[in-house]
């Protein structure tokens, strides 16, 4: 089956990178036989270790340390000490440290994570909210990806680039280094801790990784379809995404103005147990506007007055054509356009096969359906198969720039790539 002519693909892989790496909390094993009432924990016994050493043995080992690790992260020190603060239990009964004692004993419970290790997929993309420096009649972006390291643990990360007037599209160089924003707020609510984090504006956005911070997102905050959304004159950004906790899901909402500071709120509803919910960029009709689908086969449109509650809602799409018979999926937030809502789909056939369809949806009623793709306009193809996953391309959202469609999308649940493709030409495509 070829793909559409009128696709361009741009070749810009993003591949997983090893070599970038975040710091996080080491928590010893649990000790091999139960532990008496009184006795020390490990985690007891490597402080005693420490607090045992001559203040010189302590000044070389901490020195060690930094020169090992110090080009690698930024401000070294400080995650010492703050990680020193978590560990007050284990801390006792010592009670005096110097300065040099905690940051060591905060150094021996932390790890390095290469959290792209194993995958960099699932993009989606929105103009920058900054656009200085954009080329003439082109457009500067943002790209998020998710990130799978060691365990399959699934993190948010960003990339930056242009698109020219011409379409083509273009990457920046990413930092050398990778952060983790600082926890600002943890606020307990009916469906679980509401979160708000920052980061430094001297980190690069390619630099700011957000790990998962919550029980619920434990194992995983997966792919995340981010919106420009339009309200009251201002854009807000918002992504649905869904937290793993190794057992269970859920959709969550991350809400951002400048890539800096984000707020993770959980979503409530009968439709907020399940996965791949798109926010429409603008509310319809007076409300908010969802695509969801929360039954694993069917696409569903979702209307609520309270942006934090999904009830079920209408049905809207069935899986159709041969390359779809197994289950369909949107593939972000649809696209406002002159003739109507367009959305990307996902379809899955023989031999769990996944591919990139389209929908065009009516403007005032989206739940009329004014055209569909009968073929794929993408789907693997035979010399980009090999992967974490085979045989699966995947969107979590494209953008319009003009009269084109950027379309960033995975390859094999491992790597990234960007197509463009004409307006025109895709609506063309599309059966009535």
């Amino acid at each position: 089956m070829p793909q559409a002519t009128f696709l361009n693909r741009q070749a810009l892989y993003l591949r997983p990178d090893p070599a970038r790496v975040v710091v996080r909390p080491f928590k010893p094993s649990v000790d091999p036989r139960p532990l008496k009432a009184k006795e020390r924990t490990r985690a007891n016994r490597i402080v005693d270790h420490v607090m045992a050493l001559d203040a010189e043995t302590t000044a070389t080992l901490l020195t060690d340390v930094l020169e090992n690790f110090q080009g690698r992260h930024r401000n070294l020190l400080e995650i010492f000490e703050a990680r020193a603060d978590e560990l007050e239990e284990a801390l006792l009964p010592h009670t005096v440290f110097t300065t040099a004692q905690r940051q060591l004993v905060g150094s021996y419970f932390l790890n390095e994570y290469a959290f792209e290790s194993a995958a960099l997929f699932n993009p989606s993309i929105v103009c920058h909210p900054d656009q200085t420096g954009a080329p003439e009649g082109g457009c500067r972006f943002i790209l998020s990806l998710r990130a799978v390291g060691e365990g399959h643990i699934s993190s948010l990360t960003f990339r930056v680039g242009s698109i020219d007037a011409d379409g083509s599209v273009t990457v920046d160089p990413i930092a050398r280094l990778a952060t983790m924003p600082k926890l600002r707020i943890r606020a307990p609510g009916p469906m679980g801790d509401t979160v708000e984090v920052a980061f430094r504006p001297e980190e690069e956005l390619s630099e700011r990784v957000i790990f998962p911070l919550t029980l619920a997102q434990a194992r995983g905050i997966e792919d995340a379809r981010f919106v420009a959304f339009q309200a009251g004159g201002e854009t807000v950004f918002y992504a649905t995404y869904t937290a793993y906790d190794g057992t269970a899901i859920r959709s969550e909402l991350l809400e951002t103005r400048d890539f800096r500071s984000f707020r993770l709120t959980p979503l409530a509803g009968t439709a907020a147990g399940g996965k791949g919910m798109a926010l429409f960029p603008r509310k319809i009709n007076g409300r908010y506007a969802m695509i969801a689908r929360y039954d694993g086969e069917n696409l569903h449109l979702l209307y609520s007055d309270d942006l934090y509650r999904w009830d079920h809602g209408t049905l809207l799409l069935t899986p159709k054509y041969p390359w779809e018979f197994v289950q369909i999926g949107n593939c972000g937030s649809p696209i406002e356009l002159d003739d109507g809502w367009l959305l990307f789909t996902h379809g899955v056939g023989p031999v769990r096969k996944y591919s990139i369809g389209a929908v065009l949806l009516d403007k005032e009623d989206p739940s009329k359906i004014l055209a569909r793709s009968h073929l794929p306009l993408v789907h693997p193809d035979p010399s980009e198969r090999a992967g974490y996953v085979p045989n699966v391309v995947y969107t979590c959202g494209a953008m319009r720039h003009n009269n084109l469609i950027i379309l960033p999308y995975a390859i094999s649940d491992t790597f990234s790539n960007f197509s463009t493709m004409r307006i025109d030409d895709l609506l063309m495509s599309l059966d009535v």
